[in-house]
């Protein structure tokens, strides 16, 4: 049968038109659903964790893995330079923990990293984290919650005796001790 009056080519291009969009649909799904694999990946290494449910919630709450490494870090570096100077054992307990989270030598992260192990980072960065971390508790159930403060003040503590106390013994300076209480009373 001939088209005289254009309907099946018109309905031709209707139909191409839909499938076409709907295919760019799928397409922008799959593509989302890519980015927040990778992104979730991305948090798993930082946090050291696989624990899916958290994972998923972190993707949904948009965390940024490099949030999550600062989140890390920045309690480490707040208890290695409680005494006022980093001992070498304090930096290799860092670097190591900042290894177990993805950062690289080369990375911004390990340069932000090695710039405050130089120099004490100045008091702002303490407050930023406290704010950023009381923010995200809130938005966290408790066993989260206590993952989350499992990551950041567990390697603390290990930077904290890292430096061996009193010959060596794994103590813990006042200095750090007081940090570390500090730290922790942002998680209650």
């Amino acid at each position: 049968m001939e088209d005289v009056t254009g309907l099946k080519k018109s309905a031709k291009a209707l139909e191409e038109s839909f499938f076409a969009r709907e295919n760019e649909k799928l397409l922008d799904k799959l593509r989302e659903q890519a980015a927040r694999e990778e992104k979730r990946k991305l948090l798993a290494d930082a946090l050291n964790i696989e624990d899916a449910t958290i994972l998923d919630h972190l993707v949904e709450l948009d965390v940024s893995p490099e949030a999550i490494v600062a989140f890390g870090l920045v309690p480490l570096v707040e208890v290695a330079w409680a005494d006022g100077e980093i001992q070498a054992k304090e930096r290799a307990a860092i670097m190591r923990a900042a290894e177990e989270r993805g950062v690289t030598p080369g990375s911004v992260n390990h340069q932000l990293l090695e710039n405050w192990l130089r120099q004490q980072p100045e008091p702002k960065l303490l407050e930023v984290w406290r704010h950023y971390t009381k923010r995200l508790l809130q938005a966290l159930d408790p066993a989260e919650r206590d993952v989350m403060q499992q990551r950041a003040l567990g390697n603390a503590r290990t930077v904290a005796e890292a430096a061996g106390g009193f010959l060596g013994l794994g103590s813990i300076s006042a200095a750090e001790k007081a940090v570390l209480e500090d730290l922790e009373a942002t998680f209650d």
